[in-house]
């Protein structure tokens, strides 16, 4: 089949364009509902589904990485911006500090662990030199918010010990460590910039490119996100469209100017939509949400299926072997010893939710977009680290993302999403939320033994508790015992 070209006006006009992304995106949509039935993660489809349309498949032919690149990008502002303001201050502030240490000091042991791994174990089989074995590992060293905040609210995972907040945390800020880790690394292979520079000197340098990416990327999301939340409590806009479309305005005001002043643009405007979302008074919050979900959902599939579309099966064999023994390491080893030295210091937290923060160190568009950076610049060795890495985003999608929730059941560190309900006579419509109840275990009292200990998750509130065939009205301070029957509301919650 005649491969054809997306951005090639003499092969497609513009109507010949629109039909081929109407189909793909119609396909995305059934293979979603496909993949929600068996457990598979939706993004993992829109992978497969662009290499099936790409020119080892059916032939659509597309090799524009600078201009995937700039379709990732955008895609991300729209998913981190919609992930933050869904975030919820009061529950992300008791894991701040575990979120900020897991998304800086946890990458780069992340990076240096596996970039050991790669030069001293498979380095001289594949002729690379310790930077680009390290530049590898920095590329894959960030967990991928898209997938991160994708599988745990797709599934629904109410997780115990306040996990969802600080893993949603930990992928959404961690991307500055990994993008200016690449950055330096890169570069340090082309020598621009450092033909001079000493090893010390390359050590202030990464440090400060490092310092200023975290620190302008802070400094532009908490203005800009405050200034919003001004605007917003002046202005009365009518309806919640205009609304929504304002404060997409802001997010990309907050991402330009952050990096045109050399900081991270995604972080910037992760931390404005954080504070909109929180400091805001928005009404019609619900349908604002509900409209920028549907806009993550189509940045996602567009991303994804691009990122297909630049894949080639028929180049993957010779590094597939390569990239199973890498992903192997980075599951069992690297992301598991990183997680469990950063969190160190916080005993509280138990070692079965440490287990599972391993588990989600999930691979997706961010390491995919990362490694298109070395390919636009002209890295030797660049499409091998793409396609390797793409095996890895695959490989991390098909075993962790579908086997997330189970592991989580298995160390019991999620709450049933169909427990068996025992309302006691009270009845709630449906459209408040649904009533649960759930009897107190001695693992809920591991971390504290009152109600407020138990860090129940966004949108659950206890609302009796049942003891020995009494009804107490429950408040924080209150003592719990195990076999104590919780009667709890599930539902939205719009706390600011």
């Amino acid at each position: 089949m005649m491969p054809l070209s997306i951005f090639s006006i003499d092969l497609l006009n513009g109507n010949v364009l629109l039909l081929l992304c109407s189909i793909l995106m119609f396909v995305a949509i059934m293979v979603t509902k496909l993949g929600t039935r068996f457990g598979v993660p939706s993004l993992l489809l829109f992978l497969l589904l662009g290499m099936l349309a790409g020119s080892d498949g059916l032939g659509v032919h597309f090799e524009d990485y600078e201009g995937a690149e700039a379709i990732g990008h955008f895609a991300m502002t729209i998913i981190l911006l919609t992930a933050g303001l869904e975030t919820s201050l009061k529950e992300t502030k008791p894991v701040l500090w575990q979120g900020s240490i897991l998304s800086t000091l946890g990458v780069l042991l992340t990076v240096i662990l596996t970039g050991l791994f790669i030069y001293f174990v498979l380095g001289k089989t594949m002729e690379m030199s310790m930077l680009v074995c390290f530049l590898m590992a920095a590329v894959m060293g960030s967990t991928d918010s898209a997938s991160v905040f994708s599988i745990l609210r797709g599934k629904k995972m109410n997780l115990r010990e306040n996990l969802g907040p600080m893993l949603e945390l930990e992928s959404g800020s961690n991307d500055p460590m990994a993008y200016t880790l690449t950055i330096i690394i890169v570069m340090m292979i082309t020598g621009e910039g450092i033909q001079s520079a000493t090893s010390a000197g390359l050590v202030g340098q990464a440090l400060l490119v490092l310092l200023l990416q975290i620190v302008v990327g802070v400094a532009v999301g908490f203005a800009v996100g405050f200034a919003a939340k001004w605007l917003l409590n002046k202005v009365k806009l009518p309806g919640f469209a205009l609304t929504a479309i304002l404060i997409l305005s802001v997010a990309f005001f907050a991402n330009s100017i952050a990096s045109l002043l050399k900081g991270n643009g995604l972080l910037a405007l992760y931390i404005s939509a954080i504070i909109i979302g929180n400091e805001a008074k928005l009404k019609q919050r619900k349908e604002i949400l509900t409209f920028m979900d549907g806009l993550t959902w189509l940045m996602q599939l567009v991303m994804f299926l691009v990122l297909g579309l630049l894949a080639r099966p028929s180049q993957m064999p010779p590094v597939l072997l390569p990239a199973i023994l890498i992903g192997l390491f980075m599951m069992f080893v690297a992301r598991p010893a990183s997680v469990f030295l950063s969190l160190l210091p916080f005993r509280k937290l138990s070692g079965r939710a440490k287990l599972l923060t391993s588990w989600v160190g999930l691979k997706g568009a961010g390491p995919i977009l990362f490694a298109l950076y070395p390919v636009v610049e002209g890295v030797n060795g660049a499409d091998d680290i793409f396609n390797i890495v793409f095996i890895i985003t695959l490989f991390s999608l098909a075993f962790q993302g579908t086997t997330l929730g189970s592991f989580a059941k298995m160390l019991r560190l999620c709450y049933e999403d169909t427990p068996k309900v025992e309302t006691f006579g009270m009845e709630i419509p449906d459209e408040m939320g649904m009533l649960r109840d759930h009897i107190v275990t001695e693992e809920d009292l591991t971390g504290g033994a009152t109600l407020r200990d138990l860090h129940l998750p966004h949108g659950i509130r206890v609302m009796m508790v049942r003891r020995d065939g009494k009804f107490l009205v429950p408040h924080g301070s209150m003592p719990l015992q195990v076999g104590d029957n919780l009667v709890i509301i599930m539902g939205d919650s719009d706390d600011d």
